[in-house]
C-alpha cells in the first residue's frame, strides 16, 4: 500500500530532523504529527485531521495561526526591507517597536536590545547586569540568584540560573551555578496560610541571602507570577514587590523573565504590572511577534544604559546576533501590538479567561485533580497518579490521547495546563474543556 503523505512526511522527518526537547526513541511509540497548515486556534495535518492548539505552540501564538492582519503586515514589509544588520544601521520597524514598548512601561524601561530567542535574551540580561556593575567600579558583583524550580533557557548562561535537573545536570561542569532560593509557590501554603504568606516567607529567605552575599550578587532573576516550566507554579504579586524592595535595599539588579508570561498571558500586558513594579531588565520573546518569527529583546533602565555610554569601546556592550532587530520580526510584533490596541484584547481576555475557568469547573472538582489554579489565560492543575509507572508516562500518554481527541496538550510531568491563543470562541472553549476532561479521566483511570 502506498503510504499517505502524512506517513511519508513523518518518516522523512524522523530520518532527518532532530526534534527539540525530545528523547527521539520515544517516537517509536509516541506519535509525531506532520502539519500542513494552521488556521485560527487549529492545526491541520496532511490527512486533514485537526488539533486545537491548547498550548499556543509552546506559548508563542497569541492571535491564531495564519492571522490575516499579521500576514498583511509581513507581506508589506517583504516589499520594503527583509533584513539589514543593526550595527551602524536602523530601520522603521525596530525604532517603532522600541518606542511603543517603552511607552507601555511609562518609559520606566526602554533602550531595547534585540536577539532571536528567549534564552538569548536571558544571556543578554545577565551579561548586561554583570558588565554594568563592573563599569560602575563594583567588579565583585558576579553572582546571580534564581528561584527553586526556575527555568530560564538552555544556553550555558541561562542554564546557570535554571534549577531543573533534567535540563542542567548533564552540563553541570560547564556552568557557573547561581544561588537558588525558596520558591513562592502558592501550593506550599500550610493549613491556614495564604499565598501571600508563602510569598513573604520566600522573600525572607532571599533577604537572608542578600544580607550575606549582597555585595557580590549582581542580579536576582524571576519569572513574574508564573514559573512556567516548573509546572505552572503560581505566586502572589506581593512577592515581586518584596523582591523589588530587597534589590533596591541591597543594590542588586532585578531581572524579570517575561518571555512566557508577558504579552497578556497573565491578564496584564506585562506581568510585573500586577505588582506595580518595574525590574531593571525585562526579557520578552515568544508572544511578542504573535508566534510568527523568532524575536526576543531586553528592555532596561536609563541608569544601566548610561553605565555603558562612553568613548572607550571596551566599556560598550559588545554583544550581537546576526539577525538582531530583524525588520520582518519587528513588523510582526508591531502588528501584534496593533491588534492588542484595536481589539481591546486585555479586556476581552478577562472575559475569555472567566469563561475558561467556568467551563473547567467540573474538572477542577475531579477527585484526582490537585491545586487547580489560574492566572489570566494560564490554567493548570496537578494530577494525582499513585502508580509510579503510570506517573512516569503520564505526560506522554496525555499528549497522545489528546491528539486522538483533536486537542494538543503537552503536560509538564503530572501538571496539565492550558495556555491557548486569544481567539477561542465560546464553542471552542466548551470543546477544549470537555476534551481535556475526557482525556484526563481516560488516563488517570489506567
Amino acid at each position: 500500500m502506498k503510504p499517505s503523505s502524512q506517513d511519508d512526511w513523518v518518516a522523512r522527518s524522523l530520518d532527518s530532523v532532530w526534534h527539540p526537547c525530545t528523547q527521539m526513541q520515544h517516537h517509536e511509540t509516541m506519535p509525531l504529527v506532520a502539519l500542513a497548515r494552521g488556521q485560527g486556534a487549529w492545526l491541520f495535518d496532511h490527512d486533514g485531521r485537526r488539533y486545537l492548539d491548547a498550548i499556543s505552540s509552546w506559548w508563542v501564538n497569541l492571535f491564531g495561526h495564519a492571522n490575516g492582519r499579521i500576514n498583511a503586515a509581513l507581506v508589506d514589509q517583504l516589499q520594503r526591507l527583509e533584513h539589514a544588520m543593526l550595527a551602524g544601521f536602523t530601520h522603521e520597524p525596530v525604532v517603532q517597536l522600541s518606542e511603543q514598548l517603552a511607552a507601555r512601561t511609562g518609559h520606566a524601561l526602554g533602550h531595547c536590545f534585540y536577539a532571536s530567542d528567549g534564552a538569548s535574551a536571558v544571556e543578554i540580561a545577565l551579561k548586561m547586569s554583570f558588565h554594568s556593575w563592573r563599569n560602575g567600579g563594583q567588579s565583585d558583583k558576579q553572582e546571580f540568584v534564581c528561584l527553586q524550580g526556575s527555568y530560564h533557557g538552555e544556553t550555558i548562561g541561562a542554564l546557570g540560573v535554571t534549577d531543573v535537573a533534567l535540563f542542567r545536570d548533564a552540563y553541570g561542569p560547564m556552568l557557573k551555578s547561581a544561588h537558588v532560593v525558596a520558591t513562592p509557590d502558592a501550593r506550599l501554603a500550610a493549613p491556614g496560610e495564604t499565598a501571600a504568606d508563602v510569598a513573604a516567607r520566600a522573600a525572607g529567605a532571599l533577604e537572608s541571602l542578600l544580607q550575606q552575599r549582597g555585595e557580590r550578587i549582581a542580579a536576582v532573576i524571576v519569572e513574574p507570577l508564573v514559573q512556567c516550566a516548573a509546572g505552572m507554579v503560581m505566586h502572589d504579586p506581593s512577592y515581586l514587590r518584596a523582591v523589588r524592595n530587597l534589590c533596591d535595599r541591597y543594590q542588586v539588579h532585578l531581572i524579570a523573565d517575561e518571555i512566557a508570561v508577558g504579552c497578556g498571558r497573565t491578564g496584564t500586558f506585562f506581568a510585573c504590572e500586577q505588582a506595580a513594579i518595574w525590574p531593571d531588565f525585562l526579557c520578552l520573546s515568544k508572544g511578542i511577534s504573535g508566534g510568527y518569527l523568532p524575536l526576543s529583546l531586553v528592555m532596561t533602565t536609563d541608569a544601566v544604559y548610561q553605565a555603558f555610554y562612553d568613548r572607550d569601546m571596551a566599556r560598550g556592550f559588545l554583544h550581537s546576533h546576526s539577525y538582531t532587530g530583524n525588520p520582518l520580526a519587528c513588523r510582526a510584533a508591531l502588528a501584534t501590538l496593533q491588534i492588542f490596541d484595536e481589539d481591546d484584547v486585555l479586556n476581552q481576555n478577562r472575559q475569555r479567561a472567566s469563561q475558561l475557568g467556568q467551563a473547567l469547573a467540573p474538572l477542577a472538582a475531579h477527585p484526582q485533580v490537585r491545586h487547580f489554579r489560574q492566572r489570566g489565560m494560564i490554567l493548570a492543575f496537578d494530577a494525582q497518579v499513585d502508580n509510579p509507572t503510570q506517573a512516569a508516562s503520564f505526560a506522554r500518554r496525555m499528549f497522545a490521547a489528546g491528539l486522538e481527541q483533536e486537542v494538543l496538550l503537552r503536560p509538564i510531568g503530572r501538571t496539565v495546563y492550558l495556555m491557548p491563543p486569544y481567539v477561542l470562541d465560546e464553542e471552542e472553549i466548551a470543546l477544549l474543556a470537555q476534551r481535556t476532561q475526557s482525556v484526563f479521566e481516560q488516563e488517570v483511570s489506567r
